[in-house]
């Protein structure tokens, strides 16, 4: 994930950040959710963002598909139990069952 990594090396080293023990600044989920609106609006994205929805897709599309193991995932998301992460692994679960179930009828449709 060059982008991502660009973005790591940008901060990298920086004393704020380091001696808080974080990578990235940390800003209130208002600041957040306003970055997020306007990066939609730039993207031409109509759906609502929010750091909520921002922290689901890091679960399920970054890491969890990615194989990254849930306990790790657990542990970024900073969960108090591995059962608040399963949710995200459940999800993902029915997301694939679903692509499946629509690969395969279209694949019929075509036989």
């Amino acid at each position: 994930m060059p982008i991502a990594l660009d973005v790591f090396e940008a901060y990298e080293g920086r004393p704020q950040f380091f001696n808080a023990g974080v990578v990235l600044p940390v800003l209130s989920n208002q600041k957040m959710n306003a970055y997020l609106k306007e990066v939609a609006n730039l993207c031409g994205i109509s759906k609502t963002l929010t750091f909520h929805i921002a922290r689901h897709t890091f679960a399920t599309t970054v890491t969890l598909s990615n194989k990254v193991p849930i306990e790790t995932v657990s542990k970024m998301l900073e969960h108090r139990s591995l059962k608040q992460t399963m949710i995200y692994a459940k999800i993902l679960d029915a997301k694939i069952s679903e692509d499946m179930m629509k690969e395969l009828r279209e694949r019929l449709k075509g036989s």
